[in-house]
């Protein structure tokens, strides 16, 4: 396993992050235990989570399960740089409404119970990457940082990081961050792949200009990426749905792609990640695997290596951008 400082930090984690997204909702417990170890033993140090995974009436199960995982003891929490992330609606224990004010977003009042929350399902005294999940448009950043603060001092987060943020929103955490004479953002969690590249126009190129690392979530988008013309054609009725999804222009491309595939030698998810391990502003792009087989394909994409060649054909399959604005103007 290789391994990558994270942003602008000392803090070593691996180059692909175990997504648990699914356990719980897709894979059982003691499956997601099972993936998790596995893991563990493959060298993969880097977990990332969220405080609503679970969804629905089920929300924080997921950060459950992993509490539980933890409790096995073996060293498991030691060696794991565990990120988890907050902005979502969650439901106050003991209180059956919902919707109720200050039980989402990031006002201070709300990260400090977000995040005590995290820590009594996650089975842990501290959060190694505190994430927020989303961009809160009403709360000053000032208020974000002093609460972010508090809990540093407290021992309770080590790092912030961001996800789904905007380019401009980096530099005006950064900025406020700055001012304080604190650490700031260390990560930024975006959507990025080869079918979707937008955030190569600023977000890239902020993350970069302000020492975070980015941690790609989606690789496969939403599985296109990942065989999705193979499968269907295996699945009867069920294919000819997902492919129905799909305008022309997509499955032509897609067609490309699984060709491209096919004469590399590797599977489909296994390029995926290989593409995006090839960016240079790109840590450890999020897997989420609900099966151990899932988590072969794609610690595969550690060892295959891309040429030029390859690089280029697959800017040609699926065009991307240049930081802007020279990418729409001159």
């Amino acid at each position: 396993m290789d391994y990558t400082s994270l942003g602008r930090t000392g803090l070593s984690v691996s180059r692909l992050c175990l997504g648990t997204m699914n356990f719980g909702p897709h894979t059982e417990e003691a499956d997601a235990h099972q993936i998790m170890d596995n893991a563990l033993d493959e060298g993969i140090n880097f977990f990332d989570t969220a405080n609503v995974y679970g969804w629905g009436e089920n929300k924080g199960r997921t950060e459950s399960i992993i509490g539980s995982w933890f409790g096995k003891g073996g060293a498991r929490r030691e060696r794991t740089v565990l990120a988890t992330k907050l902005n979502g609606e969650m439901p106050i224990p003991g209180y059956a409404g919902s919707d109720w004010p200050n039980t989402n977003k990031l006002s201070a009042l709300n990260i400090r119970r977000a995040c005590d929350a995290s820590l009594k399902r996650l089975g842990t005294d501290y959060i190694d990457v505190y994430q927020m999940h989303h961009v809160d448009r009403a709360t000053p950043w000032d208020e974000i940082w002093q609460a972010m603060e508090v809990l540093v001092q407290q021992g309770k987060i080590l790092y912030v990081g961001s996800s789904n943020f905007a380019g401009w929103h980096i530099a005006t955490a950064q900025g406020a961050a700055a001012r304080r004479n604190y650490l700031g953002l260390v990560a930024e969690q975006s959507l990025y792949n080869l079918m979707t590249r937008t955030v190569e126009l600023e977000v890239l190129p902020s993350a970069q200009y302000h020492g975070l690392g980015v941690i790609p979530w989606s690789p496969l988008q939403g599985g296109l990426l990942g065989g999705v013309l193979r499968k269907a054609a295996n699945e009867g009725v069920r294919g000819a749905e997902r492919l129905a999804r799909l305008d022309e222009a997509q499955i032509a491309q897609l067609r490309q792609w699984e060709e491209f595939c096919d004469k590399l030698g590797a599977e489909p998810g296994t390029v995926a990640l290989a593409w995006l391990l090839h960016q240079p502003a790109v840590t450890a792009p999020i897997i989420g695997p609900r099966t151990d087989g899932q988590l072969t394909t794609a610690l595969a994409a550690l060892e295959l290596s891309l040429d030029a060649d390859a690089l280029a054909e697959l800017d040609r399959i699926f065009p991307g951008h240049k930081p802007a604005p020279e990418d729409y103007a001159w």
